[in-house]
């Protein structure tokens, strides 16, 4: 799984992606977490992307650093699935209204 963190955005500016890469080391999830110079989510940053190979991607915006345990349940539930759909978006928290995208695999 590659995860994107926006480096134009607050969020990006701020360290982020080194803070979630750590967090996702510490709770037994493999992701490659790299920066990107603006992805375009100006009208909603700070914006960061999932994708892995044959799943479904999706871009979330408006994150703040209060949404890491929502990204952290996502990463999980992401890693999990075969296809990268969810049948009930509940337990994505606060991210289920941050989603600007879902990008079919």
């Amino acid at each position: 799984m590659r995860i994107s963190v926006c480096t134009s955005c607050a969020l990006g500016r701020a360290g982020f992606g080194a803070t979630l890469e750590e967090a996702l080391r510490e709770a037994g999830i493999v992701a490659d977490v790299q920066g990107i110079e603006c992805m375009s989510g100006c009208t909603r940053p700070s914006s960061l992307a999932f994708r892995a190979e044959g799943k479904t991607a999706y871009l979330f915006g408006d994150l703040t650093p209060e949404d890491l345990p929502d990204l952290l349940t996502f990463a999980r539930l992401y890693a999990a699935s075969a296809d990268g759909n969810f049948a009930d978006a509940r337990p994505l928290g606060a991210l289920r209204t941050k989603a600007l995208a879902r990008i079919p695999g």
